[in-house]
């Protein structure tokens, strides 16, 4: 098992309440609101769990300067009060700063009964392996 310590821990529970209210906020037809406060949530949560210092070196490597761009772009365009195109502009961002995570991913959710079934049938295992296949780690 992995220890968590506190700060962690509530990192993770920022993370999940953000990730819940991004969510809510798109099945509720782009509210401001619920957008805004789930992508505060989000970086936050995510300062908490990996440190302030490992977030700001995260986000700011010379090779993610753009996927850093248009994810925090459109985290201000949100706040602004653009929600919709703010949230394409942050899917973009997440898939060009997490895709080296996906591979990981994918590998884990493989291996859950249940889900690892669902990603191996036909039409889902091709999209699977391509979005699990990377060429460049993080």
């Amino acid at each position: 098992m992995i220890s968590l310590t506190d700060t962690q821990k509530i990192g993770m529970g920022l993370t999940g309440f953000g990730v819940f209210f991004l969510f809510f906020g798109m099945i509720l037809f782009f509210d401001k609101a619920l957008l805004a406060i789930g992508n505060v949530l989000f970086v936050a949560g995510l300062a908490f769990v990996i440190g302030l210092e490992r977030t700001f070196r995260f986000f700011f490597q010379k090779h993610k300067v753009k996927a850093t761009g248009f994810f925090l772009g459109g985290v201000f365009v949100v706040l602004v009060g653009w929600p919709l195109i703010g949230m394409i502009l942050e899917i973009y961002g997440f898939f060009l700063l997490f895709r080296g995570f996906f591979p990981v991913v994918v590998g884990f959710i493989r291996r859950v009964p249940v889900l690892g079934s669902l990603l191996n049938l036909p039409g889902i295992r091709s999209l699977v392996d391509k979005v699990g296949e990377s060429n460049n780690m993080v």
